[in-house]
């Protein structure tokens, strides 16, 4: 399988060649463009260990993945996400996985295990925004960022704290909680919510802008005209 990144960093799309019976996992809703040779089937994954409850208090969300599959010859696909940013490669060996928000995941070839029924973040179910998948095996992992990646390397015992719309991915070998930000108060009105204290050592990577700030942003510039109309 071959692939290029293109429109880097703001407006990034994956382009991949599939040889024929070659296949790439990619996230349900990502498809750009594909040649009529490309079979598509949709999956769900599995469910969280709390089932139908641990889906409620995660807002509901579920987790489909497409398979395309390359038949009868070589084949293209070019898979994008709603937010304006970056695509990025990240290698998953065994013995290093990650850990991702299931908003950034965009794709990832066959060899690598999406587990959301993993035991490991339940302690942070109630970490606003989340929605963890952790990621194993050998393959490539390609994330999608809303704005620029940042990258940082933690040594072992140092600790990064993150706001949850930001956090994209860190190591599995790193140690986390999800904390409120301070008190209560600090956490209702300084806009930070939930954070998530990460050890080292390993790899944390953010994504410089939050979309929820940016709809509140949005929200600001278009409130007044929406309240007019419903006059």
């Amino acid at each position: 399988m071959k692939y290029e990144i293109k429109y880097e960093p703001s407006y990034a799309m994956l382009v991949v060649d599939l040889e024929a019976g070659e296949s790439i996992v990619g996230e349900a809703g990502a498809m750009t463009y594909m040649t009529p040779n490309i079979e598509v089937e949709t999956r769900m994954r599995e469910r969280s260990l709390l089932g139908t409850i641990g889906l409620s208090i995660l807002g509901g969300q579920s987790f489909f993945v497409n398979d395309f599959v390359a038949t009868g010859g070589p084949g293209q696909l070019a898979l994008g996400a709603a937010p304006v940013g970056d695509i990025q490669t990240l290698k998953v060996e065994p013995g290093k996985g990650f850990i991702v928000q299931k908003s950034s995941y965009l794709a990832s070839t066959n060899d690598i295990e999406l587990d959301i029924k993993w035991e490991g973040f339940t302690k942070g179910l109630f970490g606003q925004g989340l929605f963890m998948i952790k990621t194993y095996g050998r393959g490539d992992l390609f994330l999608n960022t809303f704005g620029a990646l940042d990258r940082h390397e933690l040594g072992p015992g140092e600790e990064l704290v993150v706001d949850n719309f930001h956090l994209v991915a860190f190591s599995d070998s790193c140690d986390y909680e999800v904390r409120k930000f301070g008190g209560w108060k600090e956490t209702i009105l300084s806009g930070e919510g939930f954070v998530t204290h990460i050890r080292g050592p390993g790899e944390i990577y953010i994504q410089t802008k939050n979309l929820r700030e940016f709809v509140d942003w949005i929200w600001t510039l278009l409130q007044f005209r929406v309240r007019a109309k419903g006059r």
